[in-house]
């Protein structure tokens, strides 16, 4: 299936009192550039993660961010340093003697857990492996969003590609039905001028059947048209292939330009070169949109 190379995606896991949201945007790159941001604590994933999105995006320079949030849970504890809290204790009662006993109702628990290391918060060991699994199935979530709103994106450049294809082989066939009438008009433009040139003296009509076969063979256009239409035929193939097509699309648009303007060179006809410049038109819009390809 078609995908355009930019998107967005986000996934999100809660697993014991950990809260992991992966938040996947893309834009279009010639090749795959992935770069992961997250806490530095978690880094012993990030390989494992870039790894993840190589299995699944083809190319385009991808930005993944992870963000961690922690709840509240048993995995955390606060202990009291209570032969730390006395000690301030006994200090504050100096201070207190000193001033006389004025400090003294200004002293509450709360006071004492400001000094430093009063308190601690004392946290369960983490299993790196565990959190490595919890982060790859958050991205796993965010890569599924990605991709799935990338196919609806490679959807609508698939449609218009196919719609302007048709157009270029509607002015395909105008180029094949006007390109025996150039050689025609050649000839009469040619015997016209002989027989103003030669008056009534006899004219060679062997010679100008010569001519005009030899003008024939240099504004031909024939083999460009089939070599068109055939590059059209695989256009419509490549659009129902499945993975990373767009490598292959760039090379078929260069070939269709390529054929455009060989006939633009060959045919001197003003009318064919009106459609010429339709067809090069429609052709450079479909080589933007290729450029959104994966």
């Amino acid at each position: 299936m078609i995908r355009s190379m930019t998107g967005y995606g986000r996934g999100e896991t809660q697993r014991d009192g950990l809260i992991l949201v992966a938040e996947l945007r893309a834009v279009n790159n010639r090749y795959l550039d992935c770069t992961v941001k997250m806490p530095r604590a978690y880094l012993f994933a990030e390989d494992a993660m870039k790894k993840r999105v190589q299995e699944k995006v083809g190319r385009g320079k991808v930005d993944v961010f992870i963000s961690v949030t922690q709840t509240a849970g048993d995995d955390q504890k606060v202990t009291v340093n209570e032969g730390l809290a006395k000690e301030y204790i006994e200090a504050l009662k100096t201070l207190w003697q000193l001033g006389g006993g004025y400090l003294k109702d200004e002293c509450y628990p709360t006071s004492i857990a400001r000094f430093p290391d009063v308190l601690t918060v004392d946290k369960k060991e983490e299993d790196p492996e565990a959190i490595k699994e919890q982060l790859l199935e958050t991205l796993e979530l965010a890569l599924d969003d990605f991709n799935a709103m990338r196919e609806r994106e490679g959807q609508r450049l698939k449609a218009d590609i196919l719609s302007r294809g048709e157009t270029i082989k509607t002015l395909v066939g105008r180029v094949e039905e006007q390109s025996p009438q150039t050689v025609a008009a050649y000839r009469e433009r040619l015997e016209a001028k002989l027989k103003e040139t030669l008056q009534n003296t006899q004219i060679d009509e062997s010679r100008i059947l010569t001519e005009a076969a030899i003008f024939a063979d240099k504004v031909a256009v024939d083999e460009e048209t089939v070599r068109l239409r055939s590059h059209l035929s695989q256009l419509a193939e490549l659009m129902e292939e499945e993975g990373g097509v767009g490598r292959k699309l760039d090379f078929l648009i260069q070939e269709f330009n390529r054929e455009a303007n060989t006939i633009g060179s060959k045919c001197s006809d003003i009318s064919i070169t009106k459609v010429v410049v339709d067809m090069k038109a429609e052709i450079e819009k479909i080589r933007e949109q290729v450029q959104n390809i994966e």
